[in-house]
């Protein structure tokens, strides 16, 4: 296919890692994807951590979070990190990936919100119900795509979401990881 590129770079990055899987980088300018596996890069797999970009956006949308400074307060519980045992911020929680307050956001979502807005948003092939609603993104049978992820990504960046103006602000300042002069990556790490 014409728009793919095969980059065996990235194989010896995944291989120095000792892990199996792909990366795909795609070109929004030249309309482009490079990958090691672009096999792999079309298999479903769990969200996990990316799952916290939607999980904001529909939290932002519903009025679930105000803002990026909206405040989850610790329940003073040992957490898996020690990151995580304390107040964070909405910004704090997206950046340190804090799963609880993220389960937290999900509970508040609520069942059918969620579902209305994975369906709005097209996000993979994910299925809520009542007994995984705060785990769905971590176990059991959701699948997304790299290349499902990354056409969300680029519907969101293009204005495509049907969200408003003010949640996508809000979003694109959350996901900066690193800006200078030259660049500015955004994203989610997990």
């Amino acid at each position: 296919i014409e728009n793919k590129i095969i980059a065996p770079e990235f194989q010896s990055i995944i291989d120095s890692a000792n892990i199996k899987g792909s990366i795909l980088v795609y070109d929004l300018q030249k309309d482009i994807y490079h990958s090691n596996d672009f096999d792999w890069a079309s298999k479903g797999n769990l969200p996990a951590s990316t799952f916290k970009i939607p999980n904001s956006v529909i939290a932002l949308e519903t009025g679930v979070v105000e803002n990026d400074s909206t405040l989850f307060k610790w329940d003073g519980e040992k957490r898996a990190f020690k990151v995580w045992e304390q107040d964070l911020i909405l910004s704090e929680a997206f950046h340190f990936s804090c799963v609880p307050c993220y389960q937290d956001i999900a509970r508040r979502i609520g069942l059918k919100r969620m579902n209305a807005y994975l369906d709005k948003f097209d996000y993979g092939n994910i299925q809520v119900d009542s007994s995984n609603l705060d785990i769905f993104w971590l176990e059991g049978d959701a699948r997304i795509s790299q290349f499902q992820q990354i056409d969300f990504l680029k519907r969101f960046y293009n204005s495509e979401l049907p969200i408003s103006k003010r949640t996508e602000g809000i979003m694109k300042k959350i996901m900066v990881i690193e800006e200078n002069e030259h660049y500015k990556l955004s994203g989610k790490t997990g």
